[in-house]
């Protein structure tokens, strides 16, 4: 566990000058314990009464704002006890009566002149409240801060997937009904050196040592999301049982990324399902596709939105935060094709163990070809469809036996592709065979793909050290040929000499 309120600083500061504000995170970024954490310190220097609470429970309560008020203010009754709060600080009992839609505020209000303390509140899973009873709280919270802040609580964060600006879409209301915060706190994700610390204190306990490059692919894959840096050390130590005499490799993590992205965990779950929204679509697919996003004021909506969600980055090129989450996101949209495609992956191989290239071309051109047209038309997001299909095939021959890095972002034009697949050499040592694909796309708009193309594969061949590599592109005019009379396969070469097979798609 490390150390909550680092993750927080300028919460301290907030506090202190009696300041409202909104702490933002992802799910399972750490917010409830941080928050919880801080509360207990508050609480222990004796110079305010802090509470940490859940608004979780008026999630049903919609429109209901007498509803939504009731289930605040149990939660913050059942939190005081929770906190052991001193008698002469805790709420009054029972709160004041009050008219419905007032209730929140008389009752902080008399809390706050019955206290010798100022109050500290951290409404946490505050975006489970929505309608009229979010509208509600909010107003109730600006109303007392502006009409008596000296009775009323001293500091309030509210904390939840996302930032104060949200909050007037999900009320329904284009109007901000909390203009009253001072600051917006975005907890972060772990540092290098916050992953490596957290590791170390695993050393500490039990001797078992993480090797500095199974810290590093572990922060590389996990981008230091807190959840999946967790759960990576949790499938090595306790699932895969790695043995404590053992120190933990590289080899280990790559296999605890890989049971990961097969098991999808509840987090992960919860992350895809968001796949299906508009607003969440028109962010991702560009990036999955390497085209530019639309330029208008709902795309930035829309961005704030899914990078709140812990989709995205949060600094540019826009891509997707992890390569958990990438792979993730890629093989649950494929999944339906992956599922139509007949193949058996032992055929792939060659004797020793490598995959066979030519043939795994050839086979996915004859089944492009066989079922192109209608997996083209079906696929929801269908600006990356023709990639889609390529990644369920290659999926389904690599499956398991080897990995799969892809590289996609905004604006870059093109997918690259890397396989790596473990296999013993002649001497029968543990190598690897690497090879590279780049898929692009012809439009009506883009004019042929190949020159530049090829172009693009010479460079991502110098960065993967190889000499020859694939390029496919998919033809997607609208008066293209039928997708079985253009799709060959054909020999070419990339500016730097290098010889590639071509696919013409």
């Amino acid at each position: 566990m490390l150390p909550p309120e680092p993750r927080l600083l300028q919460a301290r500061e907030l506090i202190e000058e009696g300041l409202y504000f909104s702490v933002y995170a992802p799910r399972q970024t750490g917010k409830t314990t941080t928050l919880a954490s801080l509360a207990r310190a508050l609480n222990s220097e004796g110079r305010y009464v802090a509470t940490h609470f859940s608004c979780e429970d008026a999630q049903v309560t919609g429109d209901d704002y007498a509803a939504a008020e009731e289930a605040v203010l149990t939660a913050i009754r059942e939190s005081c006890a929770a906190f052991d709060i001193p008698p002469d600080c805790a709420p009054p009992t029972p709160w004041p009566e009050s008219f419905p839609g007032t209730r929140l505020c008389g009752a902080l209000a008399a809390w706050a002149l019955r206290s010798p303390r100022p109050l500290v509140l951290f409404f946490d899973e505050f975006d489970a409240l929505s309608g009229k009873g979010l509208v509600s709280v909010l107003s109730q919270l600006r109303s007392g801060y502006t009409t008596h802040p000296e009775a009323f609580p001293h500091s309030v964060a509210l904390c939840g997937l996302r930032d104060v600006r949200e909050y007037k879409m999900a009320s329904g209301d284009g109007s901000s009904p909390f203009n009253i915060k001072a600051e917006s706190l975005r907890l972060g994700d772990f540092t290098f050196g916050e992953v490596a610390e957290l590791y170390g204190q695993h050393t500490e306990d039990t001797g078992q040592k993480f090797e500095p490059h199974a810290v590093q692919r572990a922060y590389e894959a996990s981008q230091g999301q807190p959840w999946l840096v967790n759960a990576l050390a949790r499938h090595v130590t306790r699932e895969m049982r790695v043995p404590v005499s053992e120190s933990i490799t590289d080899a280990h993590i790559e296999e605890a990324v890989e049971r990961l992205i097969l098991e999808r965990a509840t987090h992960l779950d919860s992350l895809v399902e968001r796949l299906g929204e508009l607003r969440v679509q028109r962010v991702i697919e560009p990036i999955l596709a390497g085209t530019f996003p639309p330029v208008d004021q709902s795309y930035n909506d829309d961005l704030s939105f899914v990078r709140d969600l812990g989709l995205v980055s949060q600094n540019l090129p826009i891509q997707i935060a992890n390569p958990i989450y990438q792979e993730v996101i890629v093989r649950v949209l494929s999944q339906g094709v992956e599922a139509s495609i007949d193949a058996d992956p032992r055929t792939f191989l060659l004797p020793d163990g490598r995959l066979d290239i030519p043939r795994l071309i050839t086979e996915f051109v004859a089944f492009w070809k066989a079922n192109g047209e209608i997996l083209d038309k079906r696929e929801t997001y269908h600006e990356f469809a023709c990639q889609l299909v390529f990644m369920a095939y290659l999926q389904r021959v690599v499956n398991g036996g080897g990995f799969i890095d892809r590289e996609y972002a905004v604006g870059r034009d093109r997918v690259d592709i890397a396989v790596r697949k473990p296999h013993l050499d002649e001497h029968g040592r543990r190598v690897v065979q690497l090879s590279a694909f780049e898929l692009k796309v012809r439009t009506d708009k883009s004019g042929d793909q190949v020159a530049k193309g090829l172009d693009q594969l010479d460079g991502y061949l110098d960065d993967l050290g190889l000499d020859t590599g694939t390029l496919i592109v998919f033809d997607r005019r609208t008066n293209a040929p039928a997708i079985a009379d253009r799709t060959v396969i054909d020999a070419a070469t990339t500016p730097s000499g290098r010889p590639v097979t071509l696919v013409h798609a």
